[in-house]
């Protein structure tokens, strides 16, 4: 019978061997695209046959087909603000005026008198911001009937405290491509962009694993 020590180590290899099965996933997202043959097309008597992913002349060098680069200007910029400020206060008093004779005036008036006061005061804030400039070159991954084009690539700096990733992916228009096949991350449509990094900064700045399988499992 394996021991509850046992079942926590094998849990957290369990959760270590996840993370890093999702972390290849993610990473073949990113795959550069290398191009390939044109399949022929069937024969239909005209000369010329256009293949998806043609290009006219008056296109110039514009990347059209898979595997042709695309360099993709980071110009990421996001700021959000929020505030919210509530504030209420009640009062309310009852009293009585009791005779001065007979047998009620034996009570005293401060008894007869009743009073009640509620206040609240909330404040809420929250502000973020952010910030990504730079370029990177992507290559066509797929091209679809309607022109629209997938690109995806990534972008390895290697420091002397360990290495920097920036991962790119999403739909582009051959239109919003200039001639000299830059276009602008704001163009890019259903982007996923992300900028990680490993080495020993990036593990400081980050939990254990074993410390993060317990504050995942922890109820507190």
């Amino acid at each position: 019978m394996p021991t509850s020590s046992s079942k926590i180590a094998l849990c957290a290899l369990a959760f270590v061997m996840l993370t890093a099965a999702h972390k290849k996933k993610a990473a073949d997202d990113f795959a550069v695209t290398y191009p390939t043959a044109p399949e022929p097309l069937p024969a239909n008597g005209a000369i010329f046959q256009a293949s998806r992913g043609y290009a006219p002349l008056t296109s110039g060098a514009r990347a059209a087909q898979v595997g042709d680069l695309i360099t993709i200007e980071l110009v990421e910029r996001t700021q959000a603000s929020k505030s919210s400020t509530a504030d209420t206060g009640r009062t309310g008093n009852i009293g009585l005026t009791l005779p001065t004779t007979g047998p009620l005036s034996a009570i005293k008036s401060s008894s007869t008198s009743l009073g009640g006061n509620s206040s609240f005061t909330g404040k809420g804030e929250a502000a973020q911001s952010n910030l990504l400039t730079g370029e990177i070159s992507v290559t066509i991954a797929a091209i679809y009937p309607n022109g629209t084009m997938l690109v995806r690539g990534q972008k390895q700096l290697r420091l002397n405290q360990g290495d920097e990733f920036i991962q790119i992916s999403g739909l582009v228009r051959q239109t919003d491509i200039d001639q000299d096949n830059h276009i602008l991350s704001s163009r890019v449509a259903d982007a996923k962009i992300t900028y990680t990094g490993k080495g020993d900064i990036a593990r400081a700045s980050h939990q254990g694993w074993l410390q993060h399988f317990f504050s995942i499992v922890s109820p507190f």
